[in-house]
């Protein structure tokens, strides 16, 4: 079992699948799940995706 430490009290948590921390109450940050992970991606993985499927787009646009 590993442990985690909640980034607002400090204090361990051995849970794996906590979601919020017991003791104050805190998110602990973790995603679950395909779009816990897009919640909490960093805002360039996404921008960059969106930039690359519009290129896509317009690639097949012209292809026509």
């Amino acid at each position: 079992m590993s442990e985690y430490i909640c980034p607002h009290c400090k204090k361990s948590i051995y849970d794996d699948e906590a979601l919020l921390c017991l003791y104050c109450g805190g998110s602990l940050g973790r995603s679950v799940g395909v779009m816990g992970k897009l919640r909490f991606a960093k805002p360039h993985i996404i921008i960059v995706g969106i930039v690359v499927l519009m290129l896509f787009s317009f690639m097949l646009l012209l292809m026509r």
